[in-house]
C-alpha cells in the first residue's frame, strides 16, 4: 500500500505524512509546476502545469489498495476504477455508493456557474476537519490492511 497526495491545494499534506510515517507507509506527493513541495519525507513528483496533469499522473502511478488523498471527484472515480481507495481532506471516503451522486453534483454546479449563478464556496477549514480527516484515514488504513491480511 502507498498513499498518493493530490497536493494541488491540499490542506492535509503534513497531517497525511505524519499518519503515514506512524504506519510506515510510503507517500508520493503529486503536484504540477505551480506548486512546490520538497523535503517532507515523501517522494515528490512534479508534472507540467496543465488541465488535470497532476491527476492523470497520480492515477497512472496507483495500484490496487493504494490510497489517494484528493478533493477531486473525477480523480477519486478514476482511483476507484483501479480498485484503489480515495479520501478527501475532510475524511469523506469515496466509494461506489457516493461517487456517482458527487460527480452529478459537480456537473450541476458547473452548469449553474456557466449560466452565471454564483455558488457559495466551502466553509473555512477548522481543527475539527483535521480531526475528522485523521480519524477517517486511520480507519481506512486499518480497513485496507485488514483486507490485505
Amino acid at each position: 500500500m502507498c498513499i498518493f497526495i493530490d497536493a494541488d491545494g491540499c490542506p492535509v499534506v503534513k497531517l497525511t505524512l505524519d499518519i503515514a510515517k506512524r504506519h510506515e507507509i510510503p507517500v508520493t506527493i503529486v503536484c504540477d509546476t505551480a506548486h512546490e513541495f520538497s523535503g517532507r519525507g515523501a517522494e515528490v513528483i512534479t508534472v507540467s502545469k496543465g488541465a488535470d496533469s497532476a491527476d492523470f499522473a497520480l492515477v497512472n502511478f496507483m495500484a490496487k489498495n493504494d490510497i489517494a488523498v484528493t478533493q477531486d471527484y473525477g480523480l477519486a472515480a478514476m482511483c476507484l476504477a483501479k480498485r484503489a481507495y480515495a479520501i478527501n481532506q475532510n475524511g469523506l471516503v469515496y466509494d461506489s455508493d457516493n461517487i456517482d451522486s458527487l460527480l452529478m453534483s459537480r456537473h450541476i454546479a458547473k452548469k449553474l456557474k456557466r449560466s452565471g449563478k454564483h455558488l457559495k464556496g466551502p466553509a473555512k477549514r477548522s481543527a475539527d476537519n483535521d480531526k475528522d480527516f485523521a480519524a477517517a484515514l486511520e480507519k481506512l488504513i486499518a480497513d485496507v490492511n485488514g483486507k490485505d491480511a
